[in-house]
């Protein structure tokens, strides 16, 4: 119980106590037996106490009174030593699951008032699976006497049936092989009134099953010399704007730091105290994307340690991978500068089997550029794709700049490629081989029809302006060269000279006479 000033804890102060269950001989046991040595004889009447507030037979909550009650019955001054102890007892119930304490503001009279939730004790089986309560209870009493304790818990089977175990089936019947429910009529009202009544609490959960942050949580945190200080206390009864922000804090995963930190910038609140929810998903969703950079850089450098392990136990030859053969219909052309250091069998067989780095560092006769090794290891590391496959990859690209295009190799042109494979399911040396190849064939059709024009011989390819998609000149036909032009009969010619005469004798006259 987080308390920093006992007079907000006193005889005074209002409380109700609730629970959702009932307790067993085995529970009285567990109690009397585990739970006692590990808080005291007194914290386990506190408990007995309040489980008492209501009557054995029901569950959910008492009525309210004032915590004069639990002074004068347990025989507590209701002084501040008093009020230390009674603290010191419930956090002793607390730390071991057994009471959950809230504090309320009551509006109406400015104070506080106090719900004390009742947890049951853990089954045997559950407390000794427990790992810090089983070490606590060890402190307390030792190793022999919990392992004594704990066997004092257990009846074991006879042996002579554990041998028949062996052969053991289940034979029960299930819910609707014996009875059969109407289905098909639903009762709103039923249902209504169920939920009405229901004394089990149902707290804030979300859509992923993660608890709402609560007032509490933003305010003890919040820092007390901010601007927004003002604005996030008007927090406290404004459960619209709590919705608000927890909506934020779910869709980009937030916890009540994060939320802080984002509530205590500038233009995230209105002049009147209202939260801007724009404002704060635009600053939400910044945060989330630094996040996740910095997990990615996070799981490389984590990696990158389980690589260093792998190396170190690899030393070992009896845990070496086996190196994998190609076939040959999935080689691939070795490229120029290659040719002279290896034939096409010791070069597929390095794209197979090497790892990337190695491969990288073959293409270049210094130190592999740093940008370029970050690209694969994103690809590696992040994107999860095989060794193999990024080989053949790093094989394609090094070809295409090679050939004398003018792609440049940059992260998104690497990242583009490499996402296309993930889609597609290239896992293998097989897949990727097919894969570069298919690409290979589009890129040489796209080539073809682009020097080609429209894939017609003898035509030009023209360019037309952006009006309308014609040209703002008149085409001219052209006239090919069929072989018949320059043969022309006698007939033709002479009609041709006598065409000539007259032209020649018009222009000496002065006039120019049409045919």
């Amino acid at each position: 119980m987080r308390m920093s000033n006992l007079h907000h804890f006193t005889e005074h102060h209002r409380y109700c106590v609730s629970r959702e269950f009932g307790l067993s001989h085995l529970d009285g046991r567990m109690l009397g037996s585990v739970y006692q040595p590990m808080v005291g004889a007194f914290a386990i009447s506190l408990y007995r106490l309040l489980f008492e507030h209501i009557p054995a037979e029901s569950i959910g909550y008492s009525g309210v009174e004032q915590q004069r009650r639990l002074f004068m019955t347990l025989g507590v001054e209701p002084n501040e030593k008093g009020r230390k102890y009674l603290v010191d007892q419930a956090s002793r119930l607390e730390a071991v699951g057994l009471l959950q304490t809230s504090r309320i503001y009551a509006a109406e009279n400015d104070d506080y008032m106090y719900e004390y939730e009742l947890m049951p004790p853990l089954s045997p089986a559950d407390f000794f699976a427990t790992q810090h309560l089983t070490l606590l209870l060890r402190d307390k009493i030792g190793k022999f006497a919990v392992l004594s304790l704990r066997e004092q818990f257990w009846n074991r089977e006879p042996e002579e049936w554990s041998r028949r175990s062996v052969g053991k089936e289940n034979i029960s019947l299930p819910f609707y092989d014996i009875f059969e429910l109407n289905t098909h009529v639903i009762d709103y009202e039923l249902e209504q009134a169920l939920a009405e009544v229901a004394s089990v609490r149902q707290p804030g959960i979300t859509l992923a099953g993660e608890p709402d942050i609560a007032y509490s949580d933003i305010i003890l945190r919040f820092p007390r010399e901010s601007v927004n200080r003002a604005h996030v206390e008007k927090l406290r009864f404004d459960h619209n704007q709590m919705g608000v922000i927890n909506y934020v804090a779910h869709k980009y995963e937030l916890g009540p730091q994060d939320v802080c930190r984002l509530l205590d910038e500038d233009d995230v609140f209105t002049p009147d105290g209202e939260v801007i929810l724009d404002t704060l998903q635009y600053k939400a969703s910044q945060h989330f994307r630094q996040d996740l950079k910095r997990q990615e850089k996070r799981e490389i450098a984590a990696a990158k340690v389980v690589s260093l392990r792998s190396a170190v136990d690899e030393s070992d030859p009896s845990g070496a991978p086996v190196e994998q053969s190609v076939e040959m219909e999935f080689y691939v052309e070795v490229p120029p500068q290659f040719l002279s250091k290896c034939d096409i069998h010791q070069y597929n067989m390095m794209l197979r089997n090497e790892p990337y780095t190695r491969l990288l560092q073959t293409f270049f006769p210094g130190a592999v550029p740093g940008q370029l090794m970050d690209i694969f290891e994103k690809i590696d590391l992040n994107y999860k794709l095989n060794g193999e496959v990024i080989n053949v990859l790093i094989h394609y690209l090094m070809t295409m700049v090679a050939s004398g295009g003018d792609q440049r190799m940059n992260r998104n042109f690497v990242e583009a490629i490499a996402s296309n494979m993930l889609v597609k399911q290239v896992n293998t040396y097989e897949k990727a081989v097919r894969y570069i190849r298919d690409q290979s064939k589009v890129k040489g059709k796209g080539a073809a029809s682009a020097s080609s024009g429209t894939g017609a011989p003898g035509t030009r390819q023209r360019s037309y302006s952006k009006n309308g998609g014609r040209s703002g000149k008149q085409e001219i036909p052209i006239v090919l060269d069929d072989g018949s032009a320059g043969t022309v009969s006698e007939e033709e010619f002479a009609a041709m000279m006598k065409k000539a005469a007259e032209i020649k004798a018009s222009k000496k006259k002065g006039v120019l006479r049409t045919p």
